[in-house]
């Protein structure tokens, strides 16, 4: 394809579909347990210093994600393809930060009152919801891309990369949101 200096791996397509699936699964479930109490993981170390940093990997990965799309409508599809690479990367470093503080540190419960409150939690809830469902079609959009199919990694793209966008977004937002009542 023009302007890109890559070479698809067609032989990667079920793999990398077959990883997508287990991936998201183990996800999903881990994230489905480290919520409650049982499995909570008691240490001496304090990792509330996690949650600005989840807030700081949100927020770059939407300033990531931003470019990414820019650049891709500028048809520099290299670029694009290395931010799309390195959004992966810093959403990954977050899940895996995000895993830890939550099987480590108690639930912050939100602390503000009157229409704010509704506000966050619009917020929070379309958050979790988004990025609870987003995971298996951005690792699928990826691997369409991966697998030189980019007719149809275009066609998911669009609504994908949106909704990535909105979910690394509205993290820091959350995290300011909820940060008075820490």
């Amino acid at each position: 394809m023009k302007g890109l200096n890559f070479t698809p791996k067609p032989d990667m397509q079920k793999p990398m579909n077959i990883a997508s699936l287990v991936v998201s699964v183990l996800v999903l479930l881990l994230v489905g347990i480290m919520r409650r109490p049982e499995y909570k993981i008691h240490t001496d170390i304090d990792f509330s210093f996690l949650a600005p940093l989840h807030a700081s990997i949100n927020a770059l990965t939407a300033v990531v994600l931003f470019f990414a799309f820019k650049y891709v409508k500028e048809r520099k599809l290299d670029l694009h393809r290395k931010l799309i690479n390195l959004a992966l990367v810093l959403s990954a470093l977050f899940l895996t930060s995000y895993v830890v503080y939550h099987f480590t540190t108690e639930e912050t419960r939100y602390c503000g009152e009157g229409v704010i409150r509704y506000v966050y939690f619009f917020l929070l809830i379309t958050h979790v919801v988004l990025a609870g469902l987003i995971l298996p079609f951005i690792l699928i959009t990826y691997t369409r891309a991966y697998t030189g199919r980019f007719q149809l990694h275009k066609k998911m793209a669009k609504w994908v990369g949106t909704l990535w966008l909105y979910v690394a977004a509205t993290g820091p937002i959350i995290y300011l949101m909820l940060r008075p009542c820490f």
